[in-house]
């Protein structure tokens, strides 16, 4: 019996014994993208803890393609925080005093690498103790655009569409009429928190102003659509405007094309005359100058001629002077005839030409 008791007072005595613990519990922690997330992590230590005090902080990313690594550490009264590149400069602990039993930590402009488990781990031997925090980082929606797909016509069908650009899932809708009645259509009340609204038979009653608010468990977007319900267009008398406009075109095109033909028609012609002219044609030449050599060349052969044979000799060469020189070359003097005289002293004939004659020779 006494040894009994002694075994039941041994036991209380070590279950009251205090140790090292990590009071903060395990959780998720939801933010958004571009802000910073808090993750707690306070201790309590014992008496009995008398060793160094090391905090470090580790990841376990959340594509499980990568072991734990550490992104921040507390030893020997330093931090070190230039572990992990990934978070390099946007990890600090929040308390200046660590040794105070907060480990907690800040995580500055989150972004989607940041998703993962988060482990703080809390050393001061002999007492060891940890705990985990899971991050999710979401995305807001943002970007939001509200537009008509189809035609604004009374009697048409067509569809309300409202798509935010970014924000994670899932996403909430919301749409509201803003003015007129502020009463939105009986058939669209099934559809009015889907992303889009289909519109039947539409009518001059849902013009007006709508928005449309995007949610999820991070933020919210909205959009402003204006609704003008018109009647229906003239269909035929555009048509045959787009037709005529489309030959008028055509013709003018048609033209433009044939006056630029002809105009390189006329300078590819004149360019080959022009060519022809001063390549095949050779200079013309002067009558004037060519019935005066021929005059010339007969005068000095009848200067070497004797008197016996100079009468003939005139006859037959002045004869075969071309007429087309003559003809054109009025301006030729006419030589008039030579006169005969016989020398006393030698008995010969003698020709005298006249002064005339003289002076085109020496011309």
């Amino acid at each position: 019996m006494a040894l009994l008791l002694r075994f039941l007072l041994l036991c209380g005595i070590v279950g009251f014994t205090r140790s090292l613990s990590i009071t903060t519990p395990e959780q998720m922690i939801e933010k958004a993208k571009g802000e910073t997330a808090y993750l707690p992590c306070k201790f309590t230590l014992s008496p009995e803890d008398q060793g160094p005090l090391d905090i470090e902080w580790l990841i376990s990313p959340a594509d499980n393609q990568k072991v734990d690594q550490v992104i921040i550490l507390y030893s020997g009264d330093k931090i070190y925080d230039d572990y992990y590149p990934d978070l390099k400069g946007r990890v600090h602990f929040t308390s200046n005093d660590l040794k105070s039993g907060d480990a907690s930590i800040n995580v500055t402009n989150l972004q989607l690498s940041d998703i993962g488990t988060y482990q703080c781990k809390v050393k001061k031997a002999p007492g060891v103790a940890n705990k985990k925090i899971q991050l999710v980082v979401l995305v807001k929606p943002s970007g939001t655009r509200c537009y008509v797909d189809g035609s604004e016509e009374i009697g048409s069908d067509f569809k309300l569409k409202c798509e935010p650009k970014e924000g994670s899932l899932p996403l909430q809708y919301e749409w509201q009429k803003l003015s007129d009645s502020q009463k939105m259509p009986t058939s669209w009340l099934a559809e009015m928190t889907l992303s889009v609204i289909s519109v039947k038979n539409a009518s001059s009653e849902y013009s007006g102003t709508y928005s449309c608010t995007v949610r999820n468990r991070v933020g919210s977007d909205q959009c402003l659509l204006r609704l003008n319900v018109v009647p229906p267009s003239n269909k035929a008398g555009l048509i045959a405007g787009a037709i005529i406009g489309t030959l008028l075109a055509l013709v003018l095109i048609g033209l433009i094309i044939f006056c630029c033909h002809k105009k390189r028609r006329e300078e590819k012609y004149e360019k080959e005359v022009h060519h022809d002219i001063r390549e095949d044609v050779p200079p013309p030449k002067s009558r004037t100058s060519t019935a005066r050599s021929y005059i010339g060349s007969n005068h000095s052969s009848l200067g070497s001629m004797s008197p016996s044979n100079m009468e003939g000799y005139s006859k037959t060469q002045y004869n075969q002077v071309p007429s087309e020189d003559f003809e054109r070359t009025p301006q030729s003097p006419t030589l008039p005839p030579a006169k005969k005289w016989r020398s006393p002293r030698r008995g010969r004939e003698t020709v005298e030409w006249p002064r005339s004659m003289e002076q085109s020779e020496h011309m």
